[in-house]
Formats: C-alpha cells, sequence, structure tokens
C-alpha cells in the first residue's frame, strides 16, 4: 500500500489588546498533520512520567557573528502521547527546550515569529535510533544578545518492539529567517543526554496480522491460483474463497493450516465474477480472523468467432495516495474569561485510489492535547469536528463523510470508501474545526498535533 506523508502547522497571534481593560486570548492550534497509510492503533493520552533535565551543550553561532563556539548547559523535557503502547502503535514525541545554551549572539535585536527549531530525540532500551522533531516557526522578539526564548518540537515513531523505551534529548538547530538564513546548531557535550522519559511497550495479542500472497494475480476460468498464509491459527481449519465486493463467489477450498499458523494451497477459480480472494479462519468469514482480499483477475477465455481477431489491452494497478491543499490551519481567538469555539477549516485533504481492487478505504485523525504558555494544556477531546466528502464524478466508489463530534486522543473516522467489486477514485476531504476552550484558559498561543492515517 503506498503512503504520502503530509504536515500542516496552524498559529495565531499572542494575546492582544482590544479595548480598555478588555483582552483576548488569541488561542490558535497548530494542526501538524500528518498522514500515512499505516493502520495505527488507538491512542492512549496519557502524558508519559516525564521530567526536565539538563546537559552540557555546545552551540556553534553563525560565521557572521565572529564570536567563538557557546559551551553550556540546556534544560530540556520530552513528553509522550502514549505512555503504554503496543508495538505497532505510533507515539508523537514533543521535545521542549525550556532553557536553550545559545543566545542571539549579535546586538541586532530579532523580530517575532523568525526562529525555526529543528532536533533529534535518542530512543534507547527496546528499541533505538534516533527521532527527527520540528517545531513551529514561532518566536516573540529578542533583543540584542538576549536569551533565545523557550521552543517545542515534536514527531512521531512507530513502535516496533516490547518492553521499556526511554527518550532522552539530543542535538537541535535553531534557524533564524531575518536579513540573512542562518543556523544556530547545539550538540549534546557527552551523549547520550539523561534520560527523560520512558514508556512500555507491549505485544498485542488482539492485533490480527493474518496476511496472504498470491503466485499469480490472474488466471483462466478454472486455473488455479497458489495462495500462501501466515500467522494464522495454528493447525486450525482454512478457507479459500473467492470475492467480488462484499460477496463470496462459488470458488472455495477448505484445508488445515500448519503448526505455526502458515499454509499453502491451491484455490481453482471457476467463476468469471471473483475480483480478489480472501482466507480465513471459521465457516464464514470476518476481518478479526481473516485476511484479504488480494486482487485477483479471472481472463475471458471464450471461444471466438471464425474469422475474427482478439485485441486485449492492460490496465496497470496504481496506488492508494493522499495529499493536503495547503499547510496552514488558522483558528478564531476566544476571548479570556468567556471562552468557546476557536474555529477554522482543515486544509482539503485529496485521496486518490487507483489500485483498481475489490478494497475500500478509511482516513482516520487523532489529535494531540494543545499545550500553551507555562505548561498550559487544552485536552485533546474538546477538538471537535464536522466531515464532509465530495467524489469526483466517473469515479467507481463513493466517498462517505465521517461523524460529527470530537476527535481526541483515540481519534475519529474522517471520511471512507466501502470495499466493492471495483473500488477506486478521486475524493475531496475538509472538516469545519472547532476547539472547545474553557472560559479562563490563560492568554497564549496553543498548539497541538493531528495525525491523519489512510488505509
Amino acid at each position: 500500500m503506498a503512503s504520502a506523508t503530509r504536515e500542516s502547522a496552524a498559529r495565531e497571534p499572542a494575546a492582544r489588546r482590544r479595548g480598555p481593560r478588555r483582552w483576548t486570548a488569541a488561542l490558535g492550534a497548530a494542526l501538524l498533520v500528518a498522514g500515512t497509510a499505516a493502520l495505527t492503533g488507538p491512542a492512549n493520552a496519557a502524558p508519559a512520567a516525564a521530567g526536565a533535565v539538563d546537559f552540557a551543550t555546545r552551540c556553534v553561532p553563525p560565521p557572521v557573528a565572529g564570536i567563538p563556539p557557546i559551551n553550556g548547559t540546556t534544560t530540556a523535557e520530552i513528553t509522550v502521547d502514549k505512555t503504554a503502547p503496543k508495538v505497532g502503535d505510533t507515539v508523537t514525541v514533543t521535545y521542549k527546550v525550556s532553557k536553550p545554551a545559545a543566545s542571539n549572539p549579535v546586538d541586532l535585536a530579532l523580530p517575532a515569529d523568525i526562529m525555526t527549531p529543528t532536533g533529534e530525540v535518542a530512543l534507547g532500551g527496546a528499541q533505538s535510533g534516533k527521532l527527527t522533531v520540528t517545531g513551529p516557526k514561532k518566536n516573540p522578539p529578542v533583543p540584542g544578545k538576549g536569551e533565545f526564548p523557550p521552543f517545542s518540537m515534536t514527531g512521531s515513531f512507530k513502535v516496533t518492539a516490547p518492553g521499556s523505551i526511554t527518550l532522552s534529548p539530543g542535538d537541535y538547530n535553531i534557524h533564524t529567517s531575518y536579513i540573512m538564513e542562518l543556523d544556530t546548531p547545539c550538540t549534546v557535550s557527552s551523549p547520550p543526554a539523561p534520560v527523560s522519559a520512558t514508556i512500555v511497550a507491549t505485544d498485542d495479542p488482539g492485533a490480527n496480522e493474518r496476511a496472504i500472497s498470491l503466485g499469480s494475480a490472474s488466471g483462466k476460468p478454472g486455473d488455479r491460483v497458489t495462495v500462501t498464509g501466515s500467522k494464522f491459527t495454528p493447525l486450525t481449519e482454512i478457507t479459500l474463497a473467492g470475492r467480488a465486493g462484499q460477496a463470496q463467489t462459488a470458488d472455495r477450498l477448505t484445508f488445515t493450516s500448519d503448526a505455526e499458523g502458515g499454509f499453502t494451497g491451491r484455490l481453482k477459480v471457476n467463476d468469471r465474477a471473483t475480483t480478489g480472494i480472501v482466507a480465513y479462519e471459521g465457516a464464514s468469514w470476518s476481518a478479526e480472523k481473516g485476511a484479504g482480499p488480494a486482487a485477483y483477475t479471472v481472463v475471458d477465455d471464450t471461444p471466438l468467432p471464425k474469422d475474427s481477431q482478439k485485441l486485449t489491452a492492460s490496465v496497470t494497478a496504481g496506488s492508494l495516495t493522499m495529499s493536503q491543499a495547503g499547510d496552514a490551519v488558522r483558528l478564531s481567538s476566544v476571548d479570556f474569561g468567556t471562552g468557546g469555539g476557536a474555529k477554522g477549516d482543515l486544509q482539503t485533504v485529496t485521496v486518490k485510489d487507483f489500485r483498481g481492487g475489490p478494497a475500500g478505504w478509511s482516513l482516520t485523525g487523532k489529535v494531540t492535547d494543545f499545550t500553551g504558555p507555562s505548561g498550559s494544556v487544552i485536552d485533546a477531546g474538546r477538538l471537535h469536528w464536522v466531515p464532509a466528502c465530495a467524489t469526483r464524478q466517473g469515479s467507481p466508489s463513493v466517498c462517505e463523510a465521517g461523524s460529527k463530534g470530537s476527535v481526541g486522543s483515540a481519534g475519529a473516522t474522517l471520511a471512507s470508501a466501502p470495499d466493492g467489486t471495483l473500488t477506486g477514485g478521486e475524493f475531496t476531504v475538509d472538516a469545519w474545526v472547532s476547539l472547545k476552550v474553557p472560559a479562563y484558559t490563560a492568554p497564549g498561543e496553543y498548539s497541538g498535533v493531528l495525525t491523519l492515517t489512510l488505509t
């Protein structure tokens, strides 16, 4: 299955004065939208037991500053959206630097919103590697030779192994876009830095990992296709069957899986209506104990009339992809003391299903808590949406909008298209979004991460 990943940032100005003795809290939402064609498990929004850590850092000012490297101390904290994920889950990580080691190296004051941070988080324990994190282009004004302000960066990784996984802050870079494009890279002097957060991953015994593959994608009526299966229940009755959309065709074969849950079967395909093949345990198909459909084409071998010629052309199957119209979503502001909905429109997502098989698709989303000044948080469950979906004329499938309501960290469906005899097409997906802000939420800018997943 193909995938496409996109990210969009949304931001509102900080609180501004609108009249005598009246302040407006501009609660902008940074909806960092990332789409990927991979199945993710439900989110657990509870933050990990995390703590701020100090570590020695060496920062190299831009050459134009004409000053030597800075050896200082960085104070940072790692938080996650899941403390107890399952293998296969996607974990969103926030790397917050509350005290950078670097400062403005020149006498020139820097204006607001010209700094873009990027960095790395080091993974250890059951899963090792480095995770890239990025932050929005957002900062208050910085006076000449003044300290750089705090900043946050986010990223995500897929859990691949059970056990304790540690997360430590790593190198980071502060990029400024004012008059010139300049970088201030800061590296951990004695890597790795102290562990700031730990999560404990577990296996997901309930997950359906059953899979099948076909020895060939087509054949004449009566031909046998070799079907290989894995991760089924050992020594269990398995049925191979033809499918035409949601319906099962007359093609069928039953046998027993081996001691490791694998099998190789040769299904005879006679029914010309068959467009896919499934394998399942038990008396009838279920998504929980089955795999497929895998696309299969029955080639018409009807005898030709005398003195005729048969012309054949092929259509090559494509992939399932998604893209976004833009990368910025700005939500309206709300008043401190009154609260209400910070409203806006999600950037339009275009889904293209050019696979040409029997499988439909689903586009889901989940969001993290919205973090603001001094650790203030707006719960992820307060983000609501009203989805909308349109199908391009001529598409074999029809797009269905998801249900309106809370998105939350557990996620919700934005749009989908059902299985069918032949599926595919182009679709545009939109949503009206509203962040329900409590009345006395601290003034300032709030940001969260919305992840879109196409399967």
